[in-house]
């Protein structure tokens, strides 16, 4: 038994995030019917994360165990029949060895996510950010942004009832940046809780309307109450774009 990484990208729209559902599609599910009639046998994924319904990837990783011989698994034609058998809306970019002890959830080190909001009607936009024509503080944004990394327990942004072990995470890094009529959001971490980096921008994006300050913004993550926060931003401006081991 050989243990391989699958490095893919997706589009989550159509999709109820990337854990198997027993009726609804995922991207694991999907994912693992391709990869089963290629090698003739069932084969489960594990993945790297679970996004949730509608938040895509731009960078995801997964591991398969297989008794495939190495040769056809690694095969450069390998990905390319993986990918015919695929829907438009994911790709497999990378297929490689790995020891059969490495993990692709477990022994992630750093997650990086990206939420993009557009300021402008923009139809290329569509799907991929969340439109908000009124005029946002970015500076007061990135303010309550930096004050992230002071913090290590973040329930106020988790989602009610859910199985985390535990709502501490260490950030490594949160921060606006401006380009044109968009506003990237970029924050990194060991890991994440269900829904929080949507809860994070939605509760930010409340700082840019003025209807939070950033000390307010610090005083929610202090409650430790999910109620305290805002509304979580819509799923489709949010995208995974890196996994670091």
């Amino acid at each position: 038994m050989a243990r391989y990484f699958i490095e893919l990208a997706y589009n989550g729209a159509e999709y109820n995030g990337w854990q198997r559902q027993p009726n609804a599609p995922s991207v694991q599910q999907t994912l693992e019917t391709a990869l089963s009639t290629l090698l003739g046998a069932p084969h489960e994924i594990v993945g790297a994360g679970r996004t949730d319904t509608g938040v895509h990837a731009a960078f995801a990783v997964a591991h398969f165990d297989t008794e495939v011989e190495p040769e056809k698994v690694l095969d450069a034609q390998f990905v390319y029949h993986l990918n015919c058998l695929l829907p438009k809306d994911i790709a497999v970019r990378k297929i490689y060895a790995v020891p059969e002890e490495r993990h692709a959830r477990f022994d992630a080190r750093r997650r990086e996510y990206k939420y993009y909001i557009t300021t402008v009607k923009d139809p290329f936009a569509v799907g991929t950010a969340w439109l908000i024509t009124q005029p946002l503080n970015v500076d007061a944004m990135q303010t309550a942004a930096f004050s992230l990394m002071r913090y290590e327990d973040f329930t106020s942004f988790a989602k009610l009832h859910s199985d985390n072990r535990t709502n501490r995470c260490t950030i490594f890094g949160a921060n606006w940046q401006a380009k044109g009529n968009r506003l990237v959001f970029t924050i990194a971490a060991d890991r994440f809780l269900r829904g929080m980096v949507r809860a994070v921008v939605g509760t930010l994006v409340d700082v840019g309307r003025g209807k939070l300050t950033p000390a307010q913004f610090c005083a929610i993550i202090e409650s430790k109450a999910r109620a305290e926060a805002s509304a979580q931003a819509p799923a489709h401006g949010l995208f995974l774009t890196d996994v670091q081991y």
